[in-house]
């Protein structure tokens, strides 16, 4: 019999009743370091004083009146996000999944607005993860995602990751951009040099092409930039945020251009929920917070050091790890025993990590993690990578 909420996620046997900074809290009162953040959601941890004092001031002033009004709450945020980016304009979405299907629309309707309507390819590339609506998995187009789910939305090329050759082939007269994640999360922590997140912004900028840019997970400050993309000195024409920028509350957006959004007139997309006061207030704070440089500042610092000390944790379990990618705080370890079981081998050690693809543990702590915390995970995960040790020779 199907249970009553549908059974689409694996589920760990654990459950939470509270959250303090970098510690989640069960029912019996035992405390998980948690090195999640909810998937690189609750990027000032949990319970953060600014986020419960911000909701709670504007929930007890307005929830919702849909986007047929002017919402003061979502103009001050737009006003803050173009402040600190490369944006002229921005649209709030509830999640990374609807700001990827906005970039989609909007990518082909500035072609179509320019009398170009044959401009409807969009290039991207293996181990990318847009979402899970009919578009964005069409754009990622792993069978993993996509069987059993066609026929899938056509005009996307799916090209292997770090092929120049393939790239330069792909990109033509009938492409209308390029997209991409700075860094691949899902896709295992797989980091696109600078140098080729340049030429790719070369070649966009020679034939044309917009550049999409997915932040929804490096972003908000993960990398120690308040964007992935602003270390490689770049700026694309159309990026998707999500996951930290709400710190907790769904909250998603479409920064663009002028250019890239001058097709998106009224009537060619809306939102219910999206931009709606509640979201726009919590997520006005997040970015008040994440967007001093003192604060991105310690964002590197403690990345650096998380770093550090992962590279003598792989050092002393070279059975169970192999090396450490990523930038920031958002650091995978590349294993040699299967994430899964390194996952439930630190759920034993009341620590939280989240799995990836290329046999990767995704390590994506609160951005305000203190340094305490940091060295306990590392405690945390040798105990752990210990008992795979002695449980592989038993």
């Amino acid at each position: 019999m199907i249970p009553a909420v549908l059974p689409t996620y694996t589920r760990a046997p654990l459950s939470f009743v509270r959250g303090e900074g970098s510690w989640l809290v069960a029912g019996d009162g035992s405390r998980y370091l948690d090195l999640g953040a909810g998937i690189a959601v609750n990027a000032l941890g949990h319970a953060h004083p600014a986020l419960v004092a911000a909701l709670g001031a504007q929930a007890a002033q307005l929830w919702h009146v849909s986007n047929l009004y002017s919402i003061p709450q979502q103009e001050k945020l737009a006003a803050l996000l173009v402040e600190h980016s490369f944006a002229d304009t921005v649209f709030f979405t509830n999640s990374g999944t609807e700001a990827a299907e906005l970039a989609i629309k909007m990518a082909r309707k500035s072609w179509y607005d320019q009398g170009q309507p044959e401009r409807t390819e969009i290039v991207t590339f293996e181990g990318a993860f847009h979402g899970r609506s009919t578009g964005a998995i069409a754009a990622a187009g792993s069978e993993k995602m996509t069987k059993g789910f066609g026929p899938l939305m056509p005009g996307f090329h799916v090209l292997p990751f770090g092929d120049h050759d393939a790239l330069r082939a792909a990109v033509t007269d009938r492409t209308a951009a390029v997209m991409l994640e700075p860094i691949q999360g899902e896709g295992g922590i797989r980091v696109l040099p600078d140098a080729c997140l340049k030429g790719l912004r070369d070649l966009c900028d020679a034939t044309g092409a917009l550049m999409i840019l997915d932040e929804v997970q490096c972003g908000m400050g993960r990398t120690g930039k308040l964007f992935a993309h602003e270390w490689a000195g770049i700026t694309p024409d159309i990026m998707m945020v999500a996951k930290g920028i709400g710190g907790g509350f769904p909250l998603g957006a479409v920064l663009a251009t002028e250019r890239a959004a001058s097709g998106m007139v009224a009537g060619t997309h809306g939102s219910t929920y999206g931009g709606n006061p509640l979201g726009c207030a919590v997520g006005a704070a997040v970015v008040g917070i994440i967007a001093d440089p003192a604060f991105l500042a310690e964002v590197t610092r403690k990345g650096a050091l998380f770093r550090q000390k992962l590279e003598g944790l792989v050092a002393a379990h070279p059975t169970v790890f192999e090396g450490v990618r990523g930038q920031g705080l958002m650091l995978g370890l590349k294993c040699r025993a299967a994430p899964a079981e390194v996952v439930k081998a630190g759920y034993a050690q009341h620590l939280l990590t989240v799995p990836a693809a290329d046999n990767v543990l995704r390590l994506l702590p609160a951005l305000n993690i203190p340094d305490a915390d940091l060295a306990e995970a590392v405690v945390r995960l040798d105990r752990a990578a210990t008992l795979l040790e002695k449980a592989a020779v038993a």
